[in-house]
């Protein structure tokens, strides 16, 4: 019995053995980037807690802090950080000094400094300061753009044209980003179309950014929408979408990078701490943390460039002149590996 038992398991595995197996074909034509032993791989982490962190936020964080947070930042190996907004006072006090906090950032050799425009007006004033890039933010979703800009989609479009047209005019080398928010969807519409996503997108470049990025403004997308909207999205317009932008609400943002990045995407936002969101997005908070993607990154391979212990160090700093806010994040809490840090350092990330 047992004999016979044993001729059957062997008959059965020897069947499936025979089984043809199913031709898998890829989703994409595009390269994927590598982070395979003995292949470089590079991206790039852009600071945007200077700007889109502290706008969501109460405290008022002074000009001399900013400073000294651009520095570390540095310091720490980051290359590209949006130090600010050119929005007027009385309706983000909290960047009321981006001009002296600019004028600062190019001081640094090698930094890229971005500064956030919502209208022409913005778009001036990034020009006279000689912002080296100025991202233009236009809502998928009519509702949240009229919530948010008091423009429609299309009227942002147009407005983009203008700010090409005077950017040229002055011999500005600053470049022009056409950030598409809400590209997965709205608190207040609801659902956006995809095919919408991709015609701003295009619109944004045909009226004259030099590039465009993509946001997760709510926190709705998940790893197989964002494969598949980054992947249309390239299929379009290569390479000139050039940036992501997820946040973390509901616990997916690292896992939308990770997917973002299988689709070729190698620049990132985030914000140390985790803070940010966006004011006219209800329920829109906590934006993908600097210290938890550098450390992920890092650990697949993929070179970043900045220190992931003096971005922690930095956090901890930053953490007492935001004391009383909420602030996000998990490398923070659980510390580095026991083999990735020196006791010091384990002890400060626990603290």
């Amino acid at each position: 019995m047992a004999s016979e038992m044993y001729f059957l398991i062997l008959l059965g595995i020897f069947k499936i053995s025979l089984r043809p197996t199913r031709k898998r074909h890829p989703v994409s034509t595009s390269p994927i980037p590598s982070a395979l032993p003995g292949v470089v791989a590079h991206a790039m982490v852009r600071e945007v807690g200077l700007r889109d962190g502290l706008q969501s936020i109460a405290t008022v964080v002074s000009t001399a802090h900013k400073i000294e947070w651009i520095n570390a930042a540095y310091a720490a190996g980051q290359r590209e950080i949006e130090v600010g907004s050119f929005v007027p006072a009385r309706l983000l006090p909290q960047l009321a000094d981006t001009a002296e906090v600019l004028a600062h950032a190019k001081t640094l050799p090698g930094l890229v400094a971005s500064v956030l425009v919502p209208n022409f007006k913005g778009a001036e004033r990034a020009l006279e300061c000689g912002a080296d890039l100025m991202v233009v933010p236009l809502s998928a979703s009519h509702a949240h753009s009229l919530a948010n800009l008091r423009k429609t989609p299309d009227e942002v479009v147009a407005e983009v044209a203008r700010i090409r047209a005077l950017r040229d005019a002055s011999g500005s080398r600053t470049l022009i980003e056409g950030g598409v928010g809400t590209a997965f969807g709205c608190t207040l519409q609801g659902e956006v179309a995809e095919s919408e996503v991709l015609r701003l997108m295009q619109a944004l470049l045909d009226a004259g950014a030099d590039r465009v990025s993509l946001a997760d403004t709510v926190g709705y997308a998940d790893p197989a929408s964002v494969a598949r909207l980054f992947g249309k999205a390239r299929a379009l317009v290569g390479d000139r979408l050039a940036c992501a932008h997820f946040h973390d609400t509901r616990g997916m943002g690292l896992a939308n990078v990770y997917a973002a990045w299988q689709a070729g995407i190698t620049r990132f936002d985030a914000c140390l701490a985790g803070i940010g969101g966006c004011p006219h997005a209800p329920g829109a908070s906590g934006n993908v943390t600097t210290e938890d993607l550098v450390f992920m990154l890092e650990r697949m391979g993929v070179a970043t460039g900045i220190d992931v212990t003096a971005l922690l160090a930095l956090r901890q700093r930053v953490a007492g002149w935001l004391a009383g806010e909420t602030l996000h994040g998990t490398l923070w809490q659980a510390g580095l590996p026991q083999n990735a840090a020196p006791a010091a350092l384990r002890e400060a990330a626990t603290a």
